[in-house]
């Protein structure tokens, strides 16, 4: 697989709580040079990312992060105000209690009221794999796949593990509905890169394919 394909897939990211505009700059300076799908950076650089780069880059951030358990009407208020800042896509934490509490109505509606929030920016719902079965990773699917966002997303980066080949295969078999797959946390290389992507994955969550393109430049 050509390095440009693998990095037109990539969502280039920076989430650590410590992060300086300095570094934020950085990997928008390294989106914008290596082709990316996206960066993805906290709310709070998304203006100043926007007001320096425009439209030559696309701006992604994270909702309810990393916990996924701030009520809907406050990650509907994070989603409006990325999107007024100039987000171009959203990536939001479910409520993983409720998933754990069958609460599955409740998460489909908060899916669709923070995508009504993102006003027709693409959004991505992390359902942190890590700490979910496999019948729950099903039932995510099920629930995203009915919803009105554009992708599921194996994890936050922030939990006990990242995206598994095993979850993308779970994944690939049971969304329907021409939902997309977001594959994050944990991708080392680019053969890691290469796989997820066979195996169904569309968006690569990583910080690490930038710098190992620039290593062996």
């Amino acid at each position: 697989m050509e390095i440009k394909e693998i990095l037109s897939k990539v969502d280039h990211t920076l989430l650590a709580p410590a992060a300086t505009w300095e570094e934020i700059k950085a990997i928008c300076e390294d989106g914008v040079r290596f082709g990316t799908a996206s960066v993805c950076i906290p709310a709070s650089y998304v203006k100043q990312a926007k007001d320096a780069f425009g439209d030559k880059l696309t701006v992604c951030t994270v909702i309810g992060f990393p916990n996924g358990y701030s009520t809907t009407p406050v990650k509907c208020c994070e989603a409006a105000d990325a999107v007024h800042n100039g987000a171009d896509e959203i990536d939001m934490v479910i409520n993983i209690g409720w998933l754990k509490d069958k609460k599955y109505d409740d998460l489909l509606h908060e899916i669709n009221a923070v995508k009504a929030a993102c006003e027709g920016k693409l959004l991505k719902v992390i359902i942190e794999t890590c700490l979910l079965t496999d019948d729950e990773k099903i039932k995510m699917c099920d629930i995203v796949s009915a919803s009105d966002a554009d992708y599921i997303k194996t994890s936050t980066g922030f939990s006990k593990g990242g995206a598994t080949k095993h979850d993308i295969e779970l994944f690939a078999a049971h969304m329907k509905n021409g939902k997309l797959i977001k594959a994050a946390g944990g991708i080392a290389s680019i053969e890691d890169a290469e796989d997820f992507i066979r195996l169904g994955a569309s968006r690569l969550g990583t910080s690490r394919i930038v710098k190992l393109v620039k290593e062996n430049a």
